[in-house]
């Protein structure tokens, strides 16, 4: 390869910044289809009206972007006439609505605005999708181009479920340690070695600011932990993903902790549970395997205050399907990009130990 390209969010942030919608969109076009979850667009829409009341820019209409990300509901809103008449898509809601305007901005070439109603995840900022069957399995990884920009505002989050933060913590807890453990083998040059210590910020917020965000969650108030757990959730981890990851030479954006999740799919417990809240438990896993005892029994004990998972029980899982887990997780893109010493037998016994710690400290 002769070349390869960076890119970087751009984002603003704050209880006001879809003022800055028109700013931002000024060079793209005047009209817009805003493409997201029901319950997102409901709670969104007036502020975006707001935003852009005083610009040049017309929603046409608001589409419902189909339930999951899949390339049916992406082709299905690439074939609707308003989407096609639009200058701009204003992608509204968490991961999976995000990632399916991703789909459909980088497939029509058209600019795209994210607008992530929730403090789940990075998918507004990252230039990948993670897609999904019809029944809801997972898929594959699908590669766009990043939004032009992305809007978060604070107001609309601090309104949001409080479990989707829960696991979105959850979530974001894997980033440093799954980014400096998959990259353990290699000899990184300049965009990766940028991303894997760009993670090394990532796991002290979450664990200052964990517990005051969730209570402000719960009271719908804008804070200072809030917006500190929010901007790690989306932007700090973002931005490693962005620079972690060039495929199919190499792939730093996330490792086992992500096996214990993808091998979940496949349990009878597994599917009653949220992402980031399985992934939690795996970077347990993780850190039990690389032995680094203290840093999971310290992530351990916060798991524990603020209701994550410690050990397998936590998730309705067994361990006579841990063989079934593994089985499934040697099928995912991060097993293949594994370190060298990574095998089969030990991580099932990873997985083993930190059961048998996670409920040793619940016996305390």
């Amino acid at each position: 390869m002769n070349h390869y390209n960076v890119c970087l969010p751009n984002y603003s942030i704050g209880t006001d910044c879809y003022k800055e919608i028109g700013y931002y969109a000024r060079y793209y076009g005047k009209k817009a289809v805003v493409i997201g979850g029901k319950t997102a667009m409901s709670k969104a829409k007036s502020a975006l009206l707001e935003g852009i009341a005083d610009t040049d820019i017309e929603i046409l209409d608001f589409i419902w972007y189909g339930g999951d990300s899949t390339y049916e509901n992406g082709n299905a809103l690439i074939a609707n006439e308003i989407v096609q008449k639009a200058d701009i898509i204003f992608g509204v809601g968490g991961g999976r609505a995000c990632d399916t305007c991703k789909y459909v901005a980088n497939e029509m070439d058209k600019p795209l605005f994210a607008f992530p109603t929730v403090g789940s995840n990075c998918a507004s900022v990252t230039a990948i999708c993670v897609m999904y069957h019809a029944d809801g399995s997972f898929r594959d990884y699908y590669y766009p181009k990043l939004a032009e920009h992305t809007f978060i505002n604070t107001e609309i989050i601090a309104d949001s479920p409080y479990e989707l933060l829960w696991a979105g913590i959850g979530d974001a807890l894997s980033k440093e340690c799954e980014a400096v453990f998959s990259s353990k083998d290699d000899d990184l040059s300049h965009t990766p070695l940028m991303g894997v210590q760009l993670s090394k910020i990532c796991t002290e917020p979450l664990l200052i600011y964990g517990k005051e965000a969730l209570q402000a969650c719960k009271e719908k108030k804008v804070t200072k932990a809030l917006e500190q757990v929010v901007l790690d959730i989306i932007v700090s981890t973002g931005l490693v993903s962005n620079m972690a990851t060039q495929m199919p030479n190499y792939y730093y954006n996330s490792s086992l902790a992500h096996c214990v999740y993808y091998g979940s799919t496949v349990t009878r417990g597994g599917h009653k549970h949220l992402h980031g809240e399985i992934v939690a438990l795996g970077v347990l896993c993780l850190l039990t395997y690389d032995g680094k005892l203290d840093e999971r029994d310290r992530i351990m004990q916060f798991n524990r205050e603020i209701g994550l998972p410690i050990c397998f029980d936590d998730i309705g899982i067994k361990e006579d399907e841990f063989d079934a887990m593994v089985e499934k997780a040697m099928t995912s893109t991060e097993w293949k990009f594994r370190p060298k010493d990574v095998t089969r037998e030990k991580f099932m016994q990873c997985m083993i130990e930190q059961n048998k710690a996670g409920r040793a400290l619940k016996e305390k």
